[in-house]
């Protein structure tokens, strides 16, 4: 009897020694806040003098990777020497846990929990740790483009780092339509076909993924398209002597090159003509041709022209004679040449021009 009683508990401690750990919990993937904690936990049963490890993973940049593991602890010792760390073991359940505090960007890994039991063999288990990290948009994406109008297809390219993975939207400043028709457009890459000018300006890419206020960057879209010439007056009425405006307006890009004409002759400034050029915006130029002291011959038609690498555009006023001073400019001095008019001898040649004006429209 003694000698069965024996045997039993011989064979049991035989079969308790040769049985193998396992890991019967390991901490499923976790995801923490910058500055956050972290708690990782791992459950070995029958580990019994068995080495039990935690490990952070190398992360994989390629076969150019001089990353290694790190060995964080070994049983109940940490091995780290990081202040943000702290491990705790329970002996009744076996399980050994890793607190991470003030969580940081590096902190993101896969973390092994490993039971070695001899230098061939050994099992384990994974938990990846993610950190939410607000988004940062890439290099690679775009930051301006120039085109030309009518161009089949441009595009338009948005990426962005960061945890959970960043939604990209596109928006036009001051919430004007997108080339697609709509005031947003979700996706990396927007695509705009057959650009005209009027998808020139400011688009908006938006990185956001609820991390912080997200990441925005501005897009510049040029297209570049021939001169456009419109003429405020096609016809003006000036008296002799007297100075007069002739202007036009040009939607060009890039900025055009003006001239005025006169008889297929080009304009110089002298003692009859002075010409001034103003840039409004990027794509708008006012072009001024003063006439001054005008003599009779010089009524007729002067050609507004305006030209850039695209194409050339022109456009045409008319000067006619009036019997009357037109009030602007004639009323104002203009330099050599002008019939100066000032203070109260001024005031009295803008009333008579308008008394004028009346009385021929009366009959």
């Amino acid at each position: 009897m003694i000698g069965s009683t024996w045997l039993l508990l011989s064979t049991a401690a035989l079969v308790a020694a040769q049985r193998n750990p396992s890991i019967s919990y390991i901490s499923k993937d976790v995801v923490a806040d910058i500055g956050g904690t972290a708690e990782l936990k791992c459950s070995v049963q029958f580990a019994g003098d068995f080495p039990v490890m935690w490990i952070k993973k190398a992360l994989n940049y390629g076969r150019n990777n001089v990353q290694k593991d790190v060995l964080i602890s070994t049983n109940s010792i940490l091995l780290a020497r990081e202040s943000r760390f702290a491990l705790r073991h329970d002996p009744e359940s076996d399980t050994y846990t890793l607190q991470i505090s003030d969580i940081q960007d590096t902190d993101q890994a896969t973390y092994e929990c490993r039971c070695q039991i001899n230098l061939q063999t050994s099992i384990s288990g994974t938990a990846v740790l993610s950190v939410r990290l607000p988004p940062v948009i890439s290099d690679n994406s775009t930051r301006s483009v120039i085109v030309q109008q009518n161009e089949r297809r441009v595009v338009l390219s948005c990426y962005a780092t960061g945890f959970p993975p960043p939604e990209i939207t596109w928006r036009r400043d001051n919430n004007a339509l997108l080339p697609t028709g709509s005031a947003i457009f979700r996706g990396n890459v927007l695509v705009i076909h057959n650009i005209k000018k009027e998808d020139r300006g400011i688009y908006y890419c938006v990185a956001s993924n609820g991390v912080s206020k997200g990441s925005k960057r501005n897009v510049a879209v040029e297209v570049e398209f021939p001169p456009v010439i419109t003429v405020p007056r096609p016809k003006v009425n000036q008296a002799l002597q007297y100075d007069m405006d002739l202007e036009c307006l040009v939607e060009a890009y890039p900025a055009p090159r003006m001239t005025w004409l006169k008889d297929d002759l080009v304009l110089n400034d002298n003692q009859h003509n002075k010409m001034s050029t103003f840039t409004s915006t990027d794509q708008t130029t006012d072009s001024n041709l003063r006439v001054l002291s005008i003599e009779r011959k010089q009524y007729g038609g002067y050609v507004c022209r305006a030209s850039n690498k695209l194409g050339v555009a022109e456009a045409r006023v008319e000067l006619t004679e009036s019997y009357s001073p037109v009030c602007p400019p004639a009323c104002i001095g203009n330099g050599a040449g002008s019939l100066v008019f000032s203070g109260a001898v001024a005031v009295v040649a803008c009333l008579l021009a308008a008394v004028a004006t009346v009385l021929t429209a009366r009959r």
